[in-house]
C-alpha cells in the first residue's frame, strides 16, 4: 500500500483551474492515475501534457501505462474552500512485481487544444524508496482522507 503524499499541482493546472480550461464539474472529464519510476521527470512541475514525461511503469505485471480512471470523484465546495476527492486507485500485481515512486493525475482526453494535460503529482512515501506490490498483492494508491487536493482564495471586502 503506497500513502498519497502530498499532491503537488503542475503548474499550467493552476493556469487551467483559473482560467476554466478544466471544467471540473464535468463528470465525463477523464481523469486518470499514472504509475511513474524513481528515474522520472514528472515530478517537475513545469511539465504540462502527459507526453512531457519520462519512465512511467510498463505495461506489465498487472499494470497498463496510461494508468487508469478515477472513480467516484467528488468537488466539494464548504465556505470558498473547495476540495477534490477520489477513491482510492488499486492495481493487482500479476506475473511480476509493480513499482513506482510517483503517482500522477491527468486528464486523458484533448482539453481547448491540449492534449493529455497534467493536473498533480505525488511522491509515493517521504522515505527514499520505491514502494512496490508483489506478485498477487494489490498497488494501493490511499487518498489523503481530508482530499486529494482543495483550492482556495483569500476574498476581499
Amino acid at each position: 500500500m503506497a500513502a498519497a503524499g502530498k499532491w503537488k499541482l503542475y503548474d499550467s493546472a493552476k493556469k487551467y483551474l483559473g482560467d476554466g480550461t478544466f471544467d471540473m464539474d464535468n463528470a465525463s472529464l477523464g481523469l486518470k492515475c499514472a504509475l511513474f519510476l524513481s528515474t522520472s521527470n514528472c515530478n517537475t512541475l513545469t511539465h504540462d501534457v502527459y507526453g512531457d514525461l519520462t519512465n512511467e511503469h510498463a505495461t506489465a505485471s498487472g499494470y497498463t501505462q496510461l494508468g487508469q480512471a478515477l472513480t467516484s470523484e467528488t468537488w466539494v465546495d464548504s465556505s470558498g474552500t473547495v476540495t477534490f476527492d477520489c477513491d482510492n486507485v488499486v492495481w493487482t500485481a500479476s506475473a511480476g512485481s509493480i513499482v513506482a515512486r510517483f503517482a500522477v493525475l491527468y486528464i486523458d482526453a484533448t482539453v481547448n487544444t491540449v492534449v493529455k494535460p497534467l493536473m498533480a503529482v505525488c511522491l509515493l512515501d517521504t522515505a527514499p524508496a520505491d514502494k512496490t506490490a508483489t506478485d498477487g498483492n494489490t498497488f494501493t494508491i490511499t487518498m489523503n482522507a481530508s482530499g486529494v487536493f482543495t483550492v482556495s482564495g483569500a476574498t476581499s471586502d
